[in-house]
């Protein structure tokens, strides 16, 4: 009797302790399906997003005013950001910024400090440059997209202070 209610409690627990692992199998088997369907759906919808992106970018390209009178200034940022600025000379209330493969139209907003201030609002853009830097900041998430943006002239000028 002592052998076989010792036989009943060793099975009763190993079964226990099986049946989580049992659980835990059949709960990750149906994940992995569904991991393996979402890549197919993320790739097809990346595939709508670049397509609408091109065609949007190419409909952003000829809304922007014609670039060849103005004068075009690069900023080299941290982290390998570049950016080019274009500014017309008849025309001080705006400038068009080249930002990841996109030209942006920029207005002019007044500050206080006499820094110069340019934003986008609708692409959530604001450009803000100082005589030693520049930077670029995305409003709508709240962070700096560029920091430390320097033309050769501002470089110059940062090389001679260090």
């Amino acid at each position: 009797m002592k052998n076989t209610l010792f036989m009943v409690t060793l099975l009763f627990a190993g079964m226990t302790i099986a049946m989580p692992h049992a659980n835990a199998e059949t709960a990750t088997a149906g994940p992995k399906k569904e991991a393996a369907k979402k890549p197919v759906k993320k790739v097809a919808k990346k595939a709508v997003k670049k397509a609408a992106a091109a065609e949007s970018a190419s409909a952003d390209d000829s809304e922007h005013p014609d670039l060849a009178d103005a004068r075009r200034t690069n900023f080299n940022c941290e982290l390998g950001n570049r950016i080019a600025v274009y500014e017309k000379v008849s025309d001080k209330d705006s400038i068009q910024l080249r930002w990841k493969k996109r030209v942006h139209d920029l207005k002019r907003v007044a500050t206080t400090t006499g820094a110069n201030r340019f934003e986008d609002k609708e692409a959530g853009l604001v450009w803000i440059h100082i005589p030693a830097k520049a930077m670029l900041l995305d409003s709508k998430k709240g962070q700096q997209l560029a920091n430390e943006c320097r033309s050769p002239e501002q470089m110059v000028a940062f090389k001679a202070k260090s």
